[in-house]
């Protein structure tokens, strides 16, 4: 007891019969999870994730990191026709520092448009800015704190913050223009 178990990833290796090309490995990005019929959560993909992204017929992908985008996942955005949308919040550790609500209201906003989808909601490791996000889509979709926090641990496991706990918890749906969010 003590000791986390490794993560086991799994991996689809597809390859046509009788070609002689190198097989393409899907590969989701760190902390890939579905959030909704459409809508996906995960930690920053990189190159080895794009063929795993491109079955999932992305429509968006919203990040939540505020440093530039890597120009070689703008080139498979544009390749692949999907829209970022980028609202960049600081990855903070610190306890007192305060998360934009008005940031995360734009950021729903994006969620809640079903034009938008399917979408990726991500940030570094999908763990802290992207459970703010999603906690805040339960809220709106009327699930308990409970349950709400039950997600955010599964993702942030050792690393849960209290910081982003409070925040949900505090978290005014008031300030959307929806008083509730569809179930996806």
């Amino acid at each position: 007891m003590g000791e986390e178990a490794p993560i086991a990833v799994a991996a689809l290796v597809l390859q046509t019969p009788g070609a002689e090309e190198v097989p393409q490995l899907f590969v989701p990005p760190p902390n890939f999870a579905m959030v909704g019929c459409g809508l996906y959560r995960s930690g920053f993909p990189d190159a080895a994730n794009f063929c795993f992204l491109t079955t999932l017929r992305l429509r968006s992908i919203l990040c939540l990191c505020p440093e530039l985008y890597p120009e070689e996942n703008m080139e498979f955005l544009g390749d692949n026709g999907i829209k970022l949308f980028q609202f960049g919040i600081d990855g903070c550790k610190e306890p007192f520092v305060d998360i934009p609500e008005d940031t995360i209201c734009e950021a729903l906003e994006v969620v809640l448009d079903v034009r938008n989808h399917p979408l990726l909601i991500h940030c570094k490791r999908g763990k802290h800015r992207t459970g703010c996000i999603v906690g805040c889509l339960r809220k709106l979709q009327r699930w308990c704190l409970t349950s709400i926090f039950d997600e955010y641990h599964r993702f942030a496991a050792a690393k849960a913050r209290v910081s982003d706990q409070r925040f949900i918890e505090r978290f005014d749906v008031a300030c959307m223009k929806v008083s509730s969010a569809p179930f996806f």
